[in-house]
């Protein structure tokens, strides 16, 4: 077998991996590309013989940690990462404007969770009893933590 054939797997194989790091995950290119990569070492040591054989794997082995420690050390971890902040905070509750009682109506399907306006405010809600509606008129029912439970006005 020849060099060319060896080192195409090789090479293929490596591709394979950075494949399934930045664009292909999941787990079955990877593998194809160790697959890959262990067939061209195997290769050289069966037609090249052991020395240059283990000179393949030798290196295959540095060009393999080379390509890592340069990609751990590039930007290219942080152009992949989420970088978003959430600077937002679940309902922040005005106490004079939705307390038990309050009467508000839904701007969202509740299922079971949307958003109602209460006075003015924007406010999410948890339906206690199923499904409500957009555009339907709720009541609070109680209010647990950040948590707002409200049922149709109605009931």
């Amino acid at each position: 077998m020849s060099w060319t054939i060896i080192l195409t797997l090789i090479i293929l194989g490596l591709l394979a991996l950075i494949l399934e790091i930045f664009l292909i995950p999941g787990g079955v290119v990877g593998v194809l590309g160790l697959v890959t990569i262990v067939v061209g070492i195997v290769f050289a040591y069966i037609s090249k013989g052991a020395q240059a054989g283990s000179i393949t794997l030798l290196v295959t082995a540095i060009v393999t940690i080379a390509l890592t420690i340069l990609m751990l050390r590039s930007r290219t971890w942080k152009k992949c990462a989420l970088d978003a902040q959430i600077d937002t905070k679940m309902n922040e509750i005005d106490s004079q404007k939705v307390h038990a009682g309050s009467v508000g109506h839904t701007i969202s399907r509740l299922a079971p969770t949307g958003k109602a306006v209460f006075d003015g405010e924007a406010v999410e809600v948890v339906s206690e009893f199923g499904l409500i509606d957009e555009d339907c008129e709720v009541v609070v029912e109680k209010i647990e933590g950040n948590r707002v439970f409200v049922k149709r006005k109605s009931e």
